[in-house]
């Protein structure tokens, strides 16, 4: 049997495990989860578990549904609210009497459920319920409670930040010449910023993917490697805070981009012999993030992208010079994300070596968001053709 908690009403959880599953009719939500301290505020940014952060302190976020690992939330967290927010990719919806979300919950032998009171003052997000700690146990809070100012409202009541760029600052008149960096080999995890004016006329940066494919026996097995540079031009970044959203953007071998329209990208071949492949980046104020990958053909057999003597180079060709090698022997994998180059830093272009790589034997592309996360497997399938 369910229970109907009315607004404000409560239940204690019976069970080590609480599952939470939001609907709503006529309009696509997104749901997330924050976690409070005894202050109603965040630890930190990553107390906000959402759909590019979807999991954390025993709290995950699977499309609709939260589920809670109650006993590994921290001691300091001392309530998680739930909530429900508009799709963002439909700016003018609200929740209204026929949309107003609602939410079901399983703990142990409880169920429960609330529908709020209808929202009629225009929101876009809302609390729906929330966790908290009682007696030494934990209890759940029909809430209701929404915002019209969408996610900057919901932010400003648990203290989480959400950068505001503000006002761009004029240009100085007469700039100094940006310092070259020269030579610059990342170490795991490292980065490094080329000083540039993004806006200059004429400026271009060249990514490479160059592999020499290692020893003669690993030559002979195979080594047809190909660049993949996955894109979110400038116009599409989001901003902290905001949800993230799945860019479509890609230069390779299959489409090669362009260099005069946008993407202002533009792959210079296939190389199916050991040697390198290049991208010509133009125009890098428009640019946003690329994330600089490769693929191992299924034909090349098992090795790691380490023994193809791979890794990503990036210049600016005016003695700025920026290396992302590879430090795992990992052998099973198609897939590799060497390097993200981030054009959203200000006054300059920030090179990080990233080297994460797909599941063994899976075909699928990584996908960059655009934020500048990226997550591997969650592309594509398309295998090369001979």
């Amino acid at each position: 049997m369910t229970l109907d908690l009315p607004k404000g009403g409560n239940a204690p959880l019976p069970g080590a495990h609480c599952r939470i599953t939001i609907a709503a009719a006529h309009v696509p939500v997104d749901v997330s989860a924050v976690l409070l301290n005894s202050d109603g505020k965040v630890r930190g940014d990553d107390d906000l578990v959402f759909y590019n952060h979807p999991v954390q302190d025993g709290i995950t976020v699977s499309g609709n549904i939260v589920t809670a690992d109650l006993h590994r939330v921290p001691a300091e967290v001392e309530r998680i609210a739930v909530v429900a927010s508009i799709d963002v990719g439909h700016p003018h919806a609200r929740f209204d009497a026929r949309s107003t979300p609602r939410a079901s919950l399983e703990s142990g032998t409880a169920r429960l459920a609330f529908a709020p009171p209808p929202m009629s003052d225009g929101e876009t997000v809302a609390v729906l319920v929330e966790l908290y700690r009682r007696a030494g146990g934990w209890k759940v809070r029909a809430v209701g409670q929404g915002w019209s100012n969408g996610l900057a409202g919901l932010a400003a009541s648990f203290g989480i930040v959400v950068d505001d760029p503000g006002p761009a600052a004029p240009a100085p008149a007469a700039p100094a010449p940006a310092r070259p960096l020269g030579r610059v080999d990342l170490v795991k995890g490292g980065q490094a910023t080329i000083n540039m004016r993004k806006d200059e006329p004429g400026l271009v940066i060249t990514a490479s993917l160059e592999w020499d494919g290692g020893s003669g026996l690993r030559r002979r097995a195979g080594a047809d490697l190909d660049l993949y540079a996955l894109c979110v031009p400038r116009g599409h970044v989001t901003p902290k805070g905001a949800r993230p959203v799945k860019s479509e953007e890609v230069v390779y071998y299959r489409r090669l981009g362009s260099a005069t329209e946008p993407p202002y990208i533009a792959l210079d071949g296939d190389a199916r012999a050991p040697g390198r492949e290049t991208i010509t980046i133009r125009r890098p104020d428009l640019q946003g993030y690329v994330l600089i990958c490769a693929y191992s053909a299924v034909e090349n057999g098992t090795g790691s992208f380490k023994s193809y003597g791979a890794r990503a180079v990036v210049t600016d060709g005016r003695g700025s010079t920026v290396t992302a090698p590879l430090f795992s022997n990992r052998n099973l994998s198609y897939w590799v994300a060497i390097a993200l180059i981030d054009f959203t830093v200000p006054g300059g272009v920030e090179i990080r070596h990233v080297e994460k790589y797909s599941g063994n034997h899976q075909e699928a592309r990584p996908a960059l968001y655009s934020n500048g996360n990226f997550r591997m497997s969650s592309g594509p399938v398309e295998f090369k053709g001979g």
